[in-house]
């Protein structure tokens, strides 16, 4: 068994790795457990332009969702408009705009209070 200088162990010849912060084995380690992000209740949609060369962009945010079910709902707008995008740090982006059709799609996806936001 070796030992952190810093006084926590880092390895177990029983369980292999140690995670450094709840000293659990990596495969059962409390630390990295998904994380929503925190948020006001109500998601906002708007078209985004700046710094994408004049592109827009459909930005969905305040989902307050983790990213493994952040993934999920973004698969199922990118599908739903046809589109590609993305879905990374609490916010999903699909390419064009796709404000009416995310607006009209996101309360039958569970969410109720659900605004468009900016111009």
């Amino acid at each position: 068994m070796k030992s952190n200088p810093n006084g926590g162990l880092v390895y177990s010849t029983e369980a292999g790795r140690m995670c450094p912060g709840c000293r659990q084995p990596i495969a059962q380690c409390r630390c990295a457990q998904p994380v929503a992000p925190p948020t006001d209740g109500v998601v906002r949609v708007f078209l985004e332009t700046k710094g994408r060369g004049g592109k827009g962009v459909t930005v969905v945010r305040g989902l307050g969702l983790a990213d493994p079910e952040l993934t999920a709902i973004a698969k199922k707008l990118k599908a739903a408009c046809g589109v590609g995008g993305t879905a990374k740090d609490g916010v999903v982006e699909l390419q064009g705009d796709h404000r009416d059709r995310v607006l009209a799609l996101l309360p039958g996806l569970g969410f109720r209070n659900v605004k468009k936001a900016g111009g």
